[in-house]
C-alpha cells in the first residue's frame, strides 16, 4: 500500500521593505494646499515672471542666510554664472575649483570663457582642499570657487586668506548647502558672492528650476538684477549684454511656501544623519566626516566602499535606491578632454568617485525605513566579506 504524500504548505516569501532614494512628492503633500493656494494667486495676477512672490521669496531667503541681498534667477547654474559675471570673470581667465562636483561648477566657468582650473579636495570632508590652492594660482586667476558639497561647508577661512591679500574674489557654490553653516555663521556670505540651487531634489526644491545670487554688495546685487532681465536698467534700455535668467512667479510662491519649512527639514535630516552615523559606525565602511566647526545640512549621505558597484546593485535587490555623486570625475569628463587631464592627476576626488554611494536622506524617510536600509546594508557588506 503507498503512502499518501502530506501537502506541504509553501514557505512564505519576505517582501523586502523598499526605501526610494528620495520622495518629493511626500514633502509636497505636507504643504500641498498652501502650495496649490499661491499657485492659483500667480495665476489670478497675471504676473507670471518675478513680480511679488519672488521678491518676498528673495527677503525670506536673504534674512535667513544673513546677507543683504537674495537675487532670484533660474537655476543654480545660471546663478553661478553670474557671480562669475559680476566678478570679472572673462575670456582667458582661469577659476581655481574642484573637480569632484556636479559639472555644473565648472559650466558656469566656462559659460564666461574661462578655464577652471582644478584643485584636489581634503580626503576628510570632500571640499577644496587650502593646501592645494596656493599653487594654482597664476597671473590669470580671477576667482576661488570652493563648492560646499553634500551640504557640507567648504574651509572657507584658510581659503580666504589666500584670496584676500590677492584681491582674488571667493566664490561660493553653495547649490547644495541651504542654511549650513561655518563657524557659526550660514554659509552665502563669506565671500563675494554665492550661487544656490532650488531644483526640486534640492533641500529647498522648487516644482521645477530656480536658483539664486545671494551677496553683500549692492552694487553687485543690482548688477545681477539687472542682467538677469536682458540687462535692462529700464525698460527696454541695456546697458551691456544680459541673459534671459529671471525666475518665474510659480517657483517664486512654492519657494516662498517651502521657505517657511526649511528650518524643521534641515533638522529633520540633521537627525537622520547622526541617526546613519551612529547605526552605522561599526559597518566596514568609510563614513562622512564633520569638522567640528561645521554644522552641514546634509544633502546627500555619501558613504565609501572599494566594492561600491557590487554594494549597490545587492541593495538595489533588496529594494533599497541608492544614487551615485559624483562617479566621474569633472576632470576626466570627455567634455574638459581639451584641459589634457589624466587619470591619477587628482587622485582624492578619483577615489571618491569610485566609491561614493549614497544613501537615502530625506526629511519624510522614517526610522522604520532607514533601519531597513541599515540591515539590507549590514547583510550587504557580511555578504561581501
Amino acid at each position: 500500500m503507498s503512502a499518501v504524500a502530506t501537502p506541504v504548505a509553501p514557505v512564505p516569501r519576505h517582501t523586502p521593505v523598499r526605501v526610494p532614494f528620495s520622495d518629493t512628492r511626500a514633502q509636497l503633500a505636507q504643504v500641498r494646499a498652501d502650495v496649490l493656494a499661491a499657485l492659483v494667486d500667480v495665476a489670478d495676477s497675471g504676473c507670471y515672471v518675478l513680480g511679488p512672490q519672488v521678491a518676498a521669496f528673495e527677503a525670506a531667503f536673504a534674512a535667513a542666510h544673513g546677507v543683504k541681498h537674495c537675487v532670484g534667477v533660474n537655476s543654480g547654474t545660471s546663478a553661478l554664472h553670474l557671480a562669475l559675471v559680476v566678478a570679472g570673470v572673462g575670456p582667458g581667465d582661469e577659476v581655481i575649483t574642484v573637480p569632484m562636483t556636479f559639472v555644473a561648477t565648472s559650466w558656469a566657468v566656462s559659460y564666461c570663457g574661462a578655464t577652471p582650473v582644478f584643485a584636489d579636495i581634503d580626503p576628510a570632508t570632500y571640499t577644496m582642499d587650502p593646501d592645494r590652492v596656493a599653487a594654482k594660482i597664476t597671473r590669470r586667476t580671477k576667482a576661488i570657487l570652493p563648492v560646499h558639497l553634500y551640504g557640507q561647508p567648504a574651509d572657507l577661512a584658510p581659503l580666504r586668506a589666500i584670496a584676500d591679500p590677492l584681491g582674488i574674489p571667493l566664490i561660493e557654490d553653495a547649490a547644495q548647502a541651504h542654511l549650513a553653516t561655518y563657524r557659526g555663521r550660514p554659509v552665502g556670505g563669506f565671500g563675494l558672492a554665492a550661487g544656490f540651487s532650488f531644483y526640486p531634489g534640492k533641500n529647498l526644491g522648487a516644482c521645477g528650476e530656480g536658483g539664486a545670487v545671494v551677496t553683500n554688495d549692492d552694487t553687485l546685487a543690482a548688477r545681477v538684477r539687472a542682467l538677469r532681465d536682458h540687462a535692462q536698467t529700464e525698460r527696454y534700455h541695456h546697458a551691456e549684454i544680459g541673459f534671459n535668467y529671471r525666475m518665474d512667479a510659480m517657483q517664486g510662491a512654492v519657494l516662498g511656501i517651502k521657505m517657511k519649512h526649511l528650518a524643521r527639514w534641515t533638522a529633520r535630516r540633521r537627525e537622520l544623519a547622526e541617526r546613519y552615523l551612529t547605526l552605522l559606525r561599526d559597518l566596514p565602511i568609510a563614513l562622512p566626516y564633520v569638522r567640528p566647526d561645521r554644522d552641514p545640512v546634509w544633502h546627500l549621505f555619501v558613504v565609501r566602499h572599494p566594492d561600491r558597484d557590487r554594494i549597490r546593485t545587492d541593495l538595489d535587490a533588496r529594494g533599497i535606491q541608492t544614487g551615485l555623486h559624483y562617479p566621474v570625475p569633472v576632470h576626466l569628463q570627455p567634455a574638459y578632454r581639451s584641459l589634457g587631464h589624466a587619470a591619477g592627476d587628482f587622485p582624492v576626488a578619483e577615489r571618491v568617485g569610485r566609491e561614493c554611494l549614497t544613501l537615502p536622506l530625506f526629511p519624510e524617510l522614517t526610522e522604520a525605513k532607514q533601519d531597513a536600509v541599515v540591515e539590507a546594508l549590514a547583510a550587504v557588506l557580511k555578504r561581501g566579506a
